[in-house]
């Protein structure tokens, strides 16, 4: 079941949105040659400490670090490490936090030093594909209208849309229905409604969409071992337009 969010609800979650988008500024300005990502992880689970929120991942279904750190060919959920980032590598942070009983879900892929013209046009080309998304995130539109957008601009480039892992519902939860993959056709799919409140996050491959699971159980991982990158927003459904949460 959908639970459609108030106007007040909503306000509710933008503000932990808005916790989530100081601490990716801050990021922004740490992500260089000879970071780890467990420093960022530090960083990130404190400021949000601090700012009077709480961390989720950790320990959800055993997850053992407050943001998904994945680098290069890792798709998501990669575990944060103590080795260093070096020049040319990609980074997706990805963070939920709670604030006053509501959740907010983003994740931004930061360049390390100087990347690749290929990897510089993959990060582009997501972020695109985030906003296309969200800008078909309207009242009456089917899911398949937001997600065909997607797909269309990335293989458009020459890129994959990954399909195993999926966007979803947020609120009182991290995850809540509805649940949907960033490929399909337009006019399918559910139809979106004011008070929907999802996550629109694509993950797109330089290669193939195909992936794997590391041993570890939550590390994804490009088949072929190309690039891969995300952008993820928090989005509530309005009768103005799609209002971005975490921004």
């Amino acid at each position: 079941m959908i639970i459609l969010k108030t106007p007040e609800e909503i306000a509710k979650m933008r503000e932990a949105g808005q916790i989530l988008a100081a601490c990716h500024r801050e990021i922004a300005k740490m992500v260089r040659p000879g970071i780890s990502t467990l420093e960022i992880n530090d960083f990130a689970e404190a400021f949000i400490v601090k700012h009077g929120a709480s961390q989720v991942t950790k320990g959800f279904k055993g997850f053992p670090a407050a943001t998904c750190a994945s680098v290069n060919d890792v798709i998501a959920h990669g575990f944060p490490s103590k080795e260093p980032l070096v020049n040319g590598d990609i980074v997706k942070i990805d963070i939920v936090c709670c604030y006053n009983g509501w959740m907010a879900d983003t994740c931004e892929t930061y360049a390390v030093g100087t990347i690749s013209p290929e990897a510089e046009k993959l990060v582009c080309v997501t972020k695109e594909c985030l906003n296309l998304g969200i800008s078909k995130a309207l009242i009456g539109n089917r899911i398949g209208d937001v997600v065909s957008a997607i797909q269309k601009h990335a293989e458009g480039n020459g890129f994959s849309v990954v399909r195993d892992l999926v966007a979803h519902g947020i609120g009182r939860n991290m995850h809540e229905e509805p649940s949907f993959p960033h490929a399909g056709k337009p006019g399918r799919g559910f139809r979106l409604e004011e008070g929907m409140v999802f996550t629109i996050e694509p993950m797109v491959n330089a290669g193939k969409h195909e992936m794997f699971i590391d041993f570890d159980g939550w590390t994804a991982r490009t088949m072929d071992g190309s690039l891969s990158a995300q952008f993820e927003h928090t989005v509530a459904i309005t009768k103005d337009g799609p209002l971005v949460l975490t921004q």
